[in-house]
């Protein structure tokens, strides 16, 4: 019985991450698009900018971690922000 648990603990994992990165980023991006197209208000463009900020950082987060895991490191936020160790 504990495999299983093992195996849904994984799958878990597996699926918040899948959801979180491979939906949620492109989402927020075509929200930041959406925002953006009511260039009359000053808020959307700001709400815009947020969205594509809080998307590159993912992005170069995700290569971060490549580069360090290639490298033999690893990507830590034990100090609240990324460091390669």
């Amino acid at each position: 019985m504990h495999n299983l648990g093992f195996a849904l603990d994984g799958a878990w994992q597996v699926l918040a991450a899948g959801l979180l990165l491979g939906a949620g980023l492109p989402a927020l991006f075509a929200v930041g698009i959406r925002a953006m197209a009511s260039t009359t208000h000053r808020a959307g463009r700001v709400v815009g900018i947020a969205c594509f900020a809080v998307v590159v950082l993912g992005a170069l987060l995700g290569i971060a971690f490549i580069v360090a895991s290639g490298f033999g490191l690893d990507l830590t936020f034990e100090h609240g922000y990324p460091t390669v160790e």
